[in-house]
């Protein structure tokens, strides 16, 4: 049977409707100036201004130096299979709420969408001084802990099709200093492990690891964040030791098959053609 036609809601709010639809453009089409936003939407240019404006503002949209808005992190995002998320979502928060319990801080799962790391899941310690939710921000993947976990599972060839010159086309100086990155990423291999100390956001630490699909790909990363005053090098091993077993036990779990569901995994791992585009911290 089809579906019934759709017809709009009887308070229609327009300014909704409109942010709803440059969206859909910019996610759809590529590249829009505040002039083509405006005759598509019949509105003023001021008032496309303005909508462009608030989704860049929410990360739903950016604007390069040639004054073109584009498709946001957030948008990006859909390269995840909205399925996909939340359910890994959903599977990492018991193990999150184990580990603030456990070490007394900020737990977060962080994935990973081109060039940047998104948290999906945070929950926060009940201590006075602490790193606060970060749940649905995002940051460049280089100065997190979990986008660097995750960009050093990528091979060479994946990396340079993350940080491609035309990317940047309108903004160098946000692309990071490969040869620098490469050694850095090298030595998060070696190690299992990453921290990010005052990277991102000043007077914060944080360390993570990798969480894997069943067939050894990387879906995300799993951390916890602290005010830089009360890290301790010493207890480095101490937190990777615990955040290991708790991305272990996470992964047998994403690993087992739901309920009614024999042999199929919990949450499906992303293909390999893919993967360049996919992907913690604080």
């Amino acid at each position: 049977m089809d579906k019934p036609l759709k017809t709009p809601p009887p308070y229609a709010i327009a300014s909704v409707d409109h942010a709803l639809r440059l969206a859909t453009m910019l996610q759809l089409e590529g590249g829009l100036t505040v002039s083509a936003a405006a005759a598509r939407l019949g509105v003023a240019r001021s008032t496309a201004h303005r909508l462009l404006t608030m989704l860049v503002y929410r990360d739903f949209a950016v604007q390069d130096d040639s004054r073109v808005y584009r498709a946001g992190p957030v948008l990006e995002l859909a390269a995840h299979s909205q399925s996909q998320v939340s359910a890994l979502r959903a599977a990492a928060l018991p193990h999150l709420r184990r580990l603030t319990d456990l070490l007394g801080e900020t737990a977060n799962l962080c994935i990973r969408t081109g060039d940047t790391a998104r948290f999906v899941a945070s929950v926060e310690c009940h201590q006075a001084l602490r790193v606060g939710s970060r749940e649905g921000m995002v940051f460049p993947a280089h100065r997190t802990t979990a986008g660097l976990l995750l960009l050093a599972e990528l091979s060479d060839t994946e990396l340079d099709g993350v940080y491609a010159e035309e990317r940047y086309a309108g903004r160098p100086a946000e692309r990071p200093d490969l040869p620098s990155l490469r050694a850095e990423l090298a030595r998060t291999r070696r190690n299992g492990f990453a921290v990010n100390s005052e990277r991102s956001e000043r007077g914060l630490v944080a360390v993570g690891v990798v969480v894997h699909g069943a067939d050894g790909t990387p879906l995300a990363g799993l951390s916890v964040s602290m005010p830089a005053v009360r890290y301790d090098p010493h207890r480095l091993q101490s937190l990777v030791a615990t955040l290991s077993a708790a991305s272990r036990s996470l992964e047998a779990g994403l690993a087992a098959p739901p309920a009614g569901r024999p042999g199929s995994s919990a949450v499906t791992s992303r293909s390999d053609e893919t993967r360049t585009d996919a992907g913690l911290d604080a």
